[in-house]
C-alpha cells in the first residue's frame, strides 16, 4: 500500500474512566468505544434513533451529523451522538452520567436475590435431592498384589460403580493418561469427577487425595441486558427421600455472586438488533466473544471472592433466552426472527466450556436449561420450574416482563406459553428521559392530585438522571388517577400548572426542573413517551388475555400471578394495575420471584433431578405464536387505553378515577 493512502492513526481518550485507544481516521466513535470495552448507552444499536449515546467532545477533531435530540446549546458546548460521530484527529471524549452504564444497581439486586433464595433452595433440594450434574467422589482403592492384579482402570471402576450406580462410565484418553501416576503418587487415594448426560456417565477428572468436599459449580443467567453468575457449593446426596437434609440443604449453597451488563448491549438493545448484527461479517463471532468475556469476568470475580481453586469447579449451568443461547454457543440465530421463526435448537448437549471460550478447564462441563421456541427460552423454563407452579393443581400465570414479555399459564397437568414483543419502555428505551435502573434513576413517584407537585425517590438517593421502569409506571398511574392524563394517554388542557406545558413533541409533564437534576436539563414525560408505554403494557396484557382464553379461563380463575425478573421486584402492583399492565386482582395473589432464571440454574447445578425436571417442563409447554395472531391484535388494540377499553375488567381503578374527578369538581 502507498504510504500516502494509509489511514492516519489517532489517539482517542475516554473520560471519566481514562482509557485511551488508537483509532483510524473516519472510524465511528461508538464502534471505537465498543472496541475499547467502554460502555455507552446505545438503545437502538447505533442507528441514531434513540439519542441516548450522548457524549461530549472535550478536545479534538470529530465530525458529526446534527441530531434532533441535541439542542443548539448542547452542540455549542461539544455534545454529540457517538453513533453519528467520526474521527478526524486525536480526541478526548467525556461520557456524561446519563450515557454511562453503572453496574452498582446489579450488585444491589444480587444481594436481594441471594437473601430471598435460602428458603426456596432448601425446599427444592429436599424435594429433588442433592446429586449434582457432576458428582465428586473420594475413593481409596486397594493396592494391587499378585492375587488382585487387574488393570488400574478396572480397579477404579470396581470401586466407583457402587457409588454412581453405573458399571462402565466413559473415560477420556486425557484422564486415562494421568490415572497411573495419580493413583501411585497419592497411595491409591483419589477424587473422581463423574459427569451425567441422560443415562450416560463420564469420568471427567481425577484429582489427587481427598477433595470430595471441594466441589463447586457455576450458575449463569445469560440475559439480554444483564448477566448474573453464582458460585454454588455442591453435595453428593443422592436420594430425594433422604430426610437428613444435612448441611448442604440446611445451609446456603450460594458462596458468591456477581452481575454485570451483557457486553452485547453496545451492539443492540434487543434480540432482533443482536440477530441483525450477527448477520454482518464476523458479527456472530464478535457477539460470542463479548458474551463469553462478560461471563469469564464474572467467574473470575466470584472465584476470587470465595477464595477457591478454579480447578474445583466441575460444571456450569446456563439459562438464557433462545437468541442468547445461540450467541453463547456461536450458532447462527438468523431464523429466529424470520417466519416461521424456527431456532436451530432449543436444547444443547453438554460441552467442554473451553470449546466456546469459557475459562474452566477441560474437566468441566457446560449444561444449558432447555427452551421451548424462538422466543420462549431456557430462562423461562428455569423460572417456571423454580416457581413450583408445575407441581400444583391450581392454575398460575408466570410473567417475565422485559423487552420481550414471556408468559406461561398452567399447572401440573398442562402449560401454555407465549412471547409478546413488549418493547423497551420499561428499560428506558423509547422514553425521552428513560434509563435502566441505576443510581440517579427515579424509581418511585407520587403526585399531589390537587397541586400536581411530584414527590420522587431515586436509586441511591442522589439527584435524578432520568426515570426507570418502576418510576415510569408510578408516574403514569399517578397522573392518570389525578385526571392529568385521559384514557387515551393525552394530557388534559384543563389543569393549569407550570408542570404541564407544550414541548417540542407535544404536551409534556415536567417531573424535575433542570436545577434539580444532575443532567442540568428538565426531566419530562411526553405524550410520545405515553404512547410507547401504552403499547408496551398493552402487549403484555393482551398476551396474558390470549393465553387465558386459549385455556378457557379468566383472570379471576388464577390462584397466583408470579412475576419474575429484576423489574418485577421493584414495581408497585397497585400502580401497575392502575395503568392496565397487570390484571385487577387482590394484591395477595401476586408473587415476586426475582431472578428466577438464575434461581433455576442454581438448583439445576446442585440437583440432577431438578435439571431433568426442566426438560420435562419444557417438553410439556405448548407455545402459542402471537406475531400473526389476529386474536392477539384484537386484544392489543383493546388494551391501548388506560387502563383498558373494558371498564368492567378494572372496576376498582375506574371507581377511583371517577371519585377523583368528582372530588375535583
Amino acid at each position: 500500500m502507498n504510504l500516502k493512502t494509509m489511514p492516519r492513526e489517532y489517539r482517542i481518550r475516554f473520560l471519566p474512566i481514562d482509557r485511551t485507544i488508537p483509532a483510524e481516521e473516519g472510524e465511528n466513535l461508538l464502534e471505537i468505544a465498543m472496541k475499547a470495552g467502554v460502555h455507552i448507552n446505545a438503545s437502538c444499536g447505533g442507528r441514531g434513533a434513540c439519542g441516548k449515546c450522548r457524549v461530549r467532545i472535550a478536545d479534538g477533531s470529530v465530525e458529526s451529523s446534527p441530531h434532533s435530540s441535541l439542542s443548539e446549546k448542547d452542540e455549542a458546548i461539544g455534545f454529540r451522538l457517538a453513533c453519528s460521530s467520526f474521527i478526524k484527529g486525536d480526541a478526548i471524549v467525556e461520557i456524561p452520567l446519563e450515557s454511562q452504564v453503572d453496574r452498582s444497581i446489579l450488585r444491589r439486586s444480587a444481594v436481594m436475590s441471594d437473601t430471598d433464595a435460602g428458603a426456596i433452595d432448601r425446599s427444592l433440594l429436599c424435594q429433588y435431592g442433592c446429586e449434582a450434574l457432576v458428582g465428586r467422589y473420594n475413593l481409596r482403592l486397594p493396592r494391587p498384589d499378585v492375587q488382585d492384579n487387574v488393570s488400574d482402570a478396572a480397579r477404579l471402576m470396581r470401586c466407583l460403580a457402587p457409588r454412581i450406580g453405573c458399571e462402565e462410565p466413559l473415560v477420556s484418553l486425557g484422564v486415562m493418561r494421568d490415572l497411573g501416576s495419580g493413583l501411585r503418587e497419592t497411595d491409591w487415594n483419589i477424587t473422581v469427577n463423574v459427569a451425567t448426560t441422560g443415562q450416560m456417565r463420564e469420568i471427567t477428572r481425577i484429582a489427587r487425595g481427598d477433595r470430595e468436599k471441594d466441589h463447586y459449580a457455576i450458575a449463569v443467567d445469560v440475559g439480554t441486558t444483564t448477566i448474573a453468575a453464582q458460585l454454588i457449593q455442591c453435595d453428593n446426596g443422592k436420594e430425594p427421600s433422604d430426610n437428613s437434609c444435612d448441611d448442604a440443604r440446611r445451609g446456603r449453597i450460594i458462596l458468591a455472586s456477581s452481575s454485570d451488563y451483557n457486553g452485547q448491549i453496545s451492539y443492540g438493545e434487543d434480540v432482533i438488533s443482536r440477530i441483525m448484527y450477527a448477520r454482518k461479517p464476523k458479527g456472530l463471532k464478535k457477539l460470542q466473544d463479548v458474551v463469553v468475556s462478560t461471563i469469564n469476568r464474572l467467574i473470575g470475580e466470584i472465584v476470587e471472592e470465595a477464595g477457591i481453586d478454579p480447578a474445583d469447579i466441575s460444571h456450569i449451568v446456563a439459562a438464557g433466552n433462545t437468541t442468547m443461547m445461540h450467541l453463547l454457543y456461536g450458532i447462527d440465530p438468523t431464523h429466529i426472527m424470520l417466519a416461521p421463526y424456527t431456532p436451530l435448537a432449543t436444547a444443547f448437549a453438554p460441552v467442554v466450556p473451553r470449546d466456546i471460550g469459557l475459562d474452566p478447564g477441560e474437566h468441566a462441563r457446560l449444561y444449558a436449561i432447555p427452551g421451548v421456541a424462538s422466543y420462549v427460552g431456557g430462562d423461562i423454563v428455569s423460572g417456571v420450574t423454580l416457581s413450583g407452579m408445575t407441581e400444583s393443581s391450581e392454575v398460575s400465570l408466570f410473567m417475565d416482563i422485559g423487552t420481550n414479555g414471556e408468559i406461561v399459564l398452567g399447572n401440573s397437568q398442562w402449560l401454555l406459553c407465549a412471547s409478546c414483543s413488549a418493547g423497551p419502555a420499561f428499560e428506558g428505551g423509547g422514553i425521552q428521559h428513560g434509563m435502566r435502573a441505576a443510581p440517579g434513576a427515579i424509581e418511585k413517584v407520587r403526585v399531589n392530585p390537587v397541586t400536581l407537585e411530584p414527590m420522587i425517590l431515586t436509586i441511591g438517593r442522589t439527584k435524578p438522571l432520568g426515570i426507570c421502569g418502576s418510576g415510569l409506571i408510578d408516574l403514569v398511574a399517578e397522573l392518570f388517577l389525578a385526571g392529568v392524563i385521559d384514557r387515551n394517554g393525552k394530557f388534559s388542557t384543563d389543569r393549569q400548572t407550570e408542570r404541564i406545558r407544550k414541548g417540542a413533541s407535544g404536551r409534556e409533564y415536567v417531573l424535575c426542573f433542570a436545577a434539580q437534576t444532575r443532567i442540568e436539563r428538565d426531566i419530562v414525560l411526553t405524550e410520545i413517551d405515553l404512547d410507547n408505554l401504552m403499547r408496551t403494557k398493552a402487549a403484555v396484557y393482551a398476551g396474558c388475555k390470549v393465553l387465558l382464553e386459549n385455556g378457557g379461563l379468566a383472570f379471576t380463575d388464577l390462584a397466583m400471578v408470579i412475576i419474575a425478573g429484576g423489574f418485577g421486584h421493584s414495581i408497585d402492583v397497585e400502580k401497575a394495575i392502575a395503568i392496565g399492565l397487570l390484571p385487577e386482582l387482590p394484591v395477595e395473589r401476586f408473587r415476586f420471584l426475582g431472578n428466577a432464571s438464575l434461581g433455576g440454574a442454581r438448583i439445576a447445578a446442585a440437583s440432577r433431578a431438578f435439571f431433568e425436571r426442566t426438560s420435562e417442563v419444557a417438553g410439556s409447554m405448548t407455545n402459542i405464536e402471537l406475531s400473526n395472531n389476529t386474536q392477539f391484535m384484537d386484544e392489543f388494540m383493546a388494551a391501548l387505553f388506560l387502563p383498558h377499553t373494558d371498564e368492567k375488567a378494572f372496576p376498582g381503578v375506574m371507581k377511583e378515577v371517577k371519585t377523583g374527578n368528582e372530588d375535583r369538581l
